[in-house]
């Protein structure tokens, strides 16, 4: 049976990942990670071809540049991406790939023998919308037509090391790596219309309250989520229920 072409993108994802960890095995020990693995897996999974890994450019160095295009991989903040950004944007085509991660399990690592000790399921679950926390540090670049955000949601594993404090040494413990095991979706901004996806379809008009509680997101959030999506034009205040405004998706 022919593989969809998501199918495909796991297929892919799965081999960088396999890269990256057997080259993390094959060194042993426990030591300082250069680079962290989901970083890693992103780059070869966005550009197999490592020779096109960490390019400089005009006073940076890109992650990814290929065909006149550069990919900057960001598994954090993109605060420290702006100044950056908007150096590339003046004369390439750009796509920032962010991963969150939707399914995570913190696993104990004994440092002496690197043996896992204990594994759980965090509480913590990732949604798409956690993308406006990150995006509204370079709002002003969102309406860039060379701009683009690709968001990859992932299934993860967090290795932190029993070398911290109290009787069974969490307490302040070091957060080594986090490995990514599994793709699970991939969401591709492009347009600023391309952000409706964002928006459940139940609602019409609604607060940032509402859009909070559909998104399963907390009304800090909810609230910057749709300053957002109103200067891309993807929202717009109609009218006000109290001190909140309401809002509902432009045609």
């Amino acid at each position: 049976m022919k593989k969809t072409s998501f199918e495909q993108r796991q297929e892919e994802f799965k081999n960088a990942r396999d890269i990256v960890l057997n080259r993390r095995h094959e060194n042993h020990g426990i030591g300082t990670l250069a680079e962290k693995s989901v970083h890693a897996v992103l780059k070869i999974f966005m550009e197999p071809d490592e020779d096109l890994h960490e390019v400089p450019i005009d006073g940076f160095v890109a992650d990814i540049f290929s065909d006149d295009k550069v990919i900057e991989i960001q598994t954090g903040s993109f605060r420290p991406l702006r100044e950056k950004l908007a150096c590339f944007l003046d004369n390439y085509d750009v796509t920032v790939v962010h991963p969150i991660s939707v399914k995570n399990t913190i696993c104990w690592l004994d440092p002496d023998t690197g043996e896992i000790v204990s594994k759980r399921p965090s509480t913590i679950k990732g949604v798409p919308h956690y993308i406006f926390d990150e995006l509204y540090c370079i709002r002003p670049l969102l309406t860039n037509p060379r701009l683009s955000i690709v968001v990859l949601m992932i299934e993860t594993e967090d290795i932190r090391l029993l070398d911290g404090y109290g009787k069974d040494r969490k307490k302040r413990a070091t957060k080594y790596d986090k490995v990514p095991l599994r793709l699970l979706e991939e969401m591709r901004f492009e347009r600023p219309e391309d952000y409706r996806m964002l928006i459940p379809p139940e609602l019409e008009e609604f607060t940032s309250a509402e859009y909070a509680k559909a998104t399963h997101i907390n009304r800090s959030l909810g609230t910057l989520s749709l300053q957002i999506l109103n200067e891309l034009g993807v929202v717009e205040r109609v009218a006000k229920k109290g001190n909140a405004f309401v809002y509902n998706v432009v045609d």
